[in-house]
């Protein structure tokens, strides 16, 4: 038994991943965004409908969760960053951190009989662990990314089979959940939801290996937390990528949000007529994000970025055109390309940045890098919530009317199309001032002489 544990702690990646290292690594994104589809989409009405505690309290637990959440990206990722062990930086980690996050999911949704301020201290409690083992566990599956994926094209094959397995998880997450909980119940829901998660991540273990460290970075001493920050928001490649992905993320998060308000009064369609909207939005985003692969793997990440950005905003302002579902369907086939591509190339370009950030200051530092992103783009949930909350407190709407004004329709067209418009359009002109330009920034590699081999395996070295 001690024979195997040392062996599977002292394995190191060299040379390109196998095929079946991308399969494993991949499917860490189907339960990561299982649960975070499933919480963001039931947790208020769950605690709301169902345990009567009253909406002002709910909401002011989840922006507790937001800021909570927000503050543990940047911390843990220079944590992370510093982290020597003989495991890894990023594996001890996920490997830790993954048992209490299945268990607080499940926790969320079955909480003991108690009195509405007993399940709201229940719910804090609860969601603080999930926050923390969430971050600490998400993080760094991200950060292995880049380490594990070292060029352009690795990482554009890469992160194919991982967004296909979160586009999977984002759907079940939102429409198989309530068949779940219609059938067996809430607690059985995150019973269930949480074993199959457990599984996909103990899977996915077989996919994360780290490499050996570069005979620079593996000297060097740490930077301190405050130059962490300072040289990672001096970066000017950072800056004007997450300034761009801020953007189109909110736009993403207006139109997701958008879209039972546009089927409604916009479409004069029923409820279920949600479900056709948004399944043509993944349906064309799941074969798109191949075709992105191909575009970034034979130009470059700014490139790929640019061309996605206007797609996105050509799409985006088509919905203002359709009056039935079959043209909003058509719309939200156009749209998904776009949302490919979001997904497809920021995870890339990210990578090009801190693969220039080593080739500068010799140290490998994306858990900071990741952190600080994550830091910011939780802001697109509040631009979501400021700019909806404006546009239909403007337009006129009033929840208890029994009939609109028609001037709602005209708000809820301009929230659905123009306002996702501007956002993507900024982001345009933000990625146009991304400075690397080349499609790989060219780092050395220590005990690394394989550098672009498609078909070398993995072998374990000692550390």
């Amino acid at each position: 038994m001690s024979g195997a544990l040392s062996a599977w702690r002292d394995r190191r990646l060299t040379g390109a991943p196998s095929r079946r290292i991308t399969l494993a690594f991949g499917a860490s994104s189907f339960p990561i965004q299982l649960m975070a589809q499933t919480f963001a989409a039931f947790v208020v009405y769950f605690y709301v409908e169902h345990l009567g505690v009253p909406a002002a309290w709910v909401a002011g637990a989840m922006v507790a969760h937001g800021i909570l959440s927000a503050v543990l990206n940047p911390a843990l990722g220079a944590v992370s960053d510093r982290a020597r062990t003989r495991w890894g930086r990023r594996v001890p980690w996920i490997v830790i951190g993954t048992g209490p996050l299945v268990v607080a999911f499940a926790l969320i949704w079955m909480p003991p009989s108690l009195p509405p301020v007993g399940a709201l201290v229940w719910f804090l409690a609860v969601v603080a662990v999930y926050d923390a083992a969430g971050v600490a566990v998400v993080l760094n599956i991200s950060a292995l990314f880049p380490e594990i994926f070292r060029t352009t094209g690795e990482r554009a094959k890469g992160n194919t089979p991982r967004q296909i397995f979160g586009l999977i998880g984002m759907i079940l997450g939102t429409a198989g959940a309530p068949l779940l909980y219609g059938t067996i119940g809430w607690a059985g829901m995150g019973i269930g939801l949480g074993v199959v998660c457990l599984g996909l991540y103990l899977w996915s273990f077989t996919g994360m290996i780290e490499r050996v460290p570069s005979e620079v970075a593996a000297t060097a001493p740490a930077l301190g937390w405050r130059d962490q920050l300072r040289y990672t928001l001096a970066n000017r490649a950072f800056l004007t990528y997450v300034i761009g992905s801020l953007l189109v993320q909110s736009s993403t998060s207006i139109v997701l949000a958008t879209v039972p308000f546009y089927v409604k009064y916009g479409l004069g369609q029923q409820d279920v007529a949600d479900t056709a909207v948004l399944a043509a939005i993944f349906a064309a985003a799941l074969p798109a994000l191949a075709g992105w692969s191909w575009v970034v793997r034979r130009t470059s990440p700014r490139t790929a970025l640019l061309w996605s950005m206007a797609a996105y905003t050509v799409a985006s302002l088509a919905y203002l055109l359709p009056s039935s579902l079959p043209g909003a369907v058509a719309v939200g086939l156009a749209l998904g390309i776009g949302v490919a591509g979001i997904l497809q190339l920021l995870e890339v370009a990210l990578s090009q940045i801190i693969d220039d950030d080593e080739r500068r200051t010799g140290l490998r530092r994306e858990g900071t890098y990741y952190g600080v992103n994550g830091f910011v783009v939780k802001g697109s949930v509040i631009v979501q919530a400021i700019v909806v909350a404006a546009v239909l407190t403007a337009s006129g709407y009033d929840a208890s009317l029994h009939t609109e004004p028609s001037s709602v329709v005209t708000g809820v067209r301009l929230l659905m199309a123009v306002f996702p418009a501007i956002g993507a359009a900024l982001a345009f002109v933000s990625f146009w001032f991304y400075p690397l330009r080349e499609r790989d920034v060219p780092v050395p590699r220590a005990n690394d002489d394989s550098l672009g081999d498609e078909t070398s395996e993995e072998e374990p070295s000692a550390v």
